[in-house]
């Protein structure tokens, strides 16, 4: 599902999983934030009811956008002024984009599985931990290009 947020006086197409650079939010790294002005919603063709929509991301980090240069001169004068700028964004990932009541019901199931999940996740760990300690493989050389017909011989013939 995609959608349609206004947030700092512009606007971004989103769906879940997308990373956008906004103008600063509140907030630091790791918090949740809410975009609440959807103008748009919609999956695939069909567009659903914007208002019912809610947009909720997470904060990677706060930071500065590319330094603008902001050059003035006026001719004769001997006027000449200089100055950069960098202005303040905040970086996020679109977590959901859907109606409030799915995102709730969505979330309570994920919930309880959590648990269940956790010794599970603990053996890989111990794998890689094995495999990092084994030294890596040498890589095969690369074969050479066979050598490329002479085309005085082709004429030739």
């Amino acid at each position: 599902m995609f959608a349609v947020v206004r947030t700092g006086g512009k606007q971004y197409r989103v769906a879940a999983g997308d990373k956008i650079a906004v103008e600063k939010l509140a907030g630091e790294a790791g918090d949740t934030v809410t975009l609440g002005d959807v103008l748009l919603a919609g999956e695939g063709e069909s567009l659903a009811d914007a208002s019912k929509v809610t947009v909720s991301a997470e904060i990677i980090a706060q930071a500065k956008s590319e330094k603008v240069i902001v050059f003035k001169k006026r001719r004769r004068h001997n006027y000449r002024r200089k100055n950069g700028h960098r202005q303040q964004m905040t970086l996020l990932r679109i977590m959901a984009v859907g109606d409030s009541k799915a995102e709730k019901k969505a979330a309570a199931p994920k919930k309880e599985a959590a648990p269940a999940e956790a010794p599970a996740a603990e053996a890989p760990a111990a794998e890689t931990k094995a495999a990092a300690k084994k030294p890596a493989a040498k890589k095969a050389p690369a074969k050479k290009a066979a050598p490329k017909a002479d085309p005085a011989a082709d004429s030739a013939n």
